[in-house]
């Protein structure tokens, strides 16, 4: 066996248009395109497993193939596809909708190119158009999971503990109600949880935790992410991590903090207020009357939740790796777009500011206030208000 190492690993990135400007994901930022995913993650971010879960589109298949044909990405021995110091898992995102429940998402990731492809010729007969992100498939979760495995394919729930499109947020208690839990290669949490909270349903005991950023704008690459220790970064590689063999393993999760996230708290979509934690559990806003509810994610674990705190931090010490909870630069008051490029520019990738870098040289480029909040951010001591209703939190101070 090789030596293993440290790779940072974000994957559920979003492709707003190809290279030619088409659209993709209708809500994603223009900018975001293959090669410009691919860029930013090498280069700037220090992520070097990026999935970018739109490769299903035939429309970003074609600049797929302009980057390999013209040698300046190569397909990787153990799957995915080299850019410089990144490689990109090809992956895709599927809204499936089931009797009972709302409609949910469900993440797929491909070793090949060519597995890809044969993946979008299954499904453009089901979708009503294969060339956007996340359509609806008319087929089952389970029919969805059975042609992903023969494809040498795995599959991730995205998000889900989120009111909109997540599994257990919005369609079902449990996942067995929607997939065979043998054919579940990990879950994602979300922005708004984490795995103090998740470890309160048993259920997921079995499955690795992914923490991933959902980006729809290049700068959010890496606002979630997934510390791995691989021999290097490929598909086969993370695969063994998610199962934690031959040494391979997640090392360490790391997440936006859940206050941060647009749906921790409950939220009456009538007066547009938060529901504070001890209401939540009602079924109308206690301000108005209003049963307009959208149910936040703490709310929603807590009523899933077959086990207390004190049992899931036992559970969670047993089973897990440590989650360390990350405050990206774009949430630090006075980081507009001009000193996240200054910082960059002169201290290196995003990662190494927010994790490795000492305080005294952030402080050199960005000022002693800011470089605190950083060295506070990393020791667990912000204070924050909590986001909900779709819009994110924000840091309030220190203690």
């Amino acid at each position: 066996m090789g030596r293993l190492r440290t790779v940072y690993a974000d994957l559920h990135v979003h492709i707003g248009s190809t290279g030619r400007g088409e659209p993709v994901k209708i809500s994603a930022s223009r900018g975001l395109t293959f090669r410009s995913i691919a860029q930013e993650a090498s280069e700037r971010k220090g992520i070097e497993l990026v999935g970018v879960i739109d490769c299903h589109s035939p429309a970003v298949q074609e600049d797929i193939f302009e980057c390999l044909d013209s040698g300046e990405m190569e397909e990787a021995e153990g799957g995915g596809i080299r850019y410089r110091d990144a490689v990109v898992l090809p992956g895709c995102e599927v809204e499936v909708m089931e009797p009972g429940g709302g409609p949910f998402h469900l993440l797929a990731y491909l070793p090949t190119f060519e597995a890809m492809k044969s993946w979008t010729a299954w499904m453009a007969p089901r979708m009503t158009n294969v060339r956007l992100s996340s359509q609806r498939i008319r087929a089952t979760a389970r029919e969805l999971q059975e042609e992903l495995a023969a494809r040498g394919g795995l599959l991730v729930p995205a998000h889900i503990f989120t009111p909109h499109r997540g599994l257990l947020g919005c369609s079902a208690d449990r996942l067995d109600a929607r997939l065979d839990p043998g054919g579940i290669a990990a879950v994602e949490l979300g922005l708004s949880a984490d795995t103090a909270m998740a470890s309160r349903l048993g259920e997921l005991d079995a499955y690795a935790f992914l923490t991933n950023s959902d980006a729809h704008s290049t700068g959010m690459i890496g606002r979630e992410c997934n510390e791995l220790e691989l021999e290097k970064p490929t598909f086969e590689e993370w695969a063994k991590a998610l199962k934690g063999e031959d040494g391979r393993r997640i090392a360490a999760n790391i997440g936006l903090h859940p206050l941060l996230g647009k749906y921790h708290t409950t939220y009456c979509a009538s007066c547009r207020k938060p529901i504070k934690d001890e209401a939540e559990a009602e079924a109308v806003c206690p301000g108005c009357g209003s049963t307009r509810l959208v149910r936040g994610v703490a709310g929603r674990i807590s009523q899933l939740a077959d086990r207390g705190q004190e049992e899931a931090e036992r559970v969670m010490a047993k089973l897990r790796p440590p989650y360390r909870h990350q405050v990206p630069l774009s949430f630090f008051p006075g980081v507009g777009p001009k000193m996240k490029e200054r910082l960059l520019g002169e201290l290196g990738t995003e990662m190494s500011i927010l994790h490795r870098l000492p305080e005294e040289r952030i402080a050199r480029t960005a000022g002693e206030k800011l470089a605190r909040a950083i060295a506070s951010a990393r020791r667990g001591e912000l204070l924050f208000e909590s986001g909900s209703g779709g819009t994110y939190g924000r840091i309030l101070g220190r203690p």
